[in-house]
């Protein structure tokens, strides 16, 4: 490392590397920490260090632990016989966020992309397909995401799961709470009439 860079310089680089995060509040950050006391400062980095040592996959569902198995996992309150399948860590905590789930569910850790790299055997398939074979499953909800490798993902496991005569579905989508229609892309509009129900 050469040790002419500045490291206020040095820190607002590394941090603009995060999602969401420019120069302005990558500044703002830095001088905070400048400001914290050292205490604080060091608490951070432990707490970093902390993250990458000691976060994994939980051996089941493949959400983030520091467990063998996640907090969901270890709940006995959770209906087991119902499991949502989602592609991130990040999609698992806004359905839990939103309160109405009580099922367990699948990460899959990404979504089929060929122009990425990313096929079948790149995500947590064959997991959830073992998964499904051996518990006594009753319904699968498929939660990926509403774009063009959510909806291939979903196809996908819909012609892995469809012959295990288990339940399938997908999550609705279509015209969000408070949205303006005139607002909305026609896609979204698109799926909303398709998944329209009887009123």
């Amino acid at each position: 490392m050469n040790r002419d860079v500045d490291p206020i310089e040095l820190l607002i680089q590394e941090l603009t590397k995060f999602p969401g995060i420019g120069e302005k509040t990558a500044s703002r950050l830095v001088f905070h920490l400048l400001h914290c006391p050292q205490e604080d400062a060091e608490a951070l980095a432990r707490a970093v260090l902390n993250l990458k040592e000691k976060v994994r996959f939980c051996s089941l569902c493949f959400n983030l632990t520091a467990q063998e198995q996640c907090k969901i996992c270890q709940d006995e309150r959770r209906i087991e016989g119902v499991i949502c399948v989602v592609e991130e860590p990040s999609d698992l905590i806004a359905i839990e966020k939103a309160g109405a789930f009580k099922g367990r569910y699948h990460v899959l850790q990404g979504a089929i992309s060929p122009l990425d790299g990313i096929g079948p055997d790149n995500l947590k398939i064959k997991e959830l397909l073992e998964r499904l074979r051996r518990g006594k499953v009753d319904e699968v909800i498929l939660a990926t995401n509403i774009n063009v490798e959510g909806e291939t993902t979903a196809l996908y496991l819909q012609k892995l799961i469809k012959p295990l005569g288990i339940k399938l579905t997908r999550i609705a989508c279509g015209v969000p709470s408070g949205g303006d229609l005139e607002y909305i892309d026609r896609v979204t509009i698109g799926k909303a009439l398709e998944n329209r129900r009887e009123i």
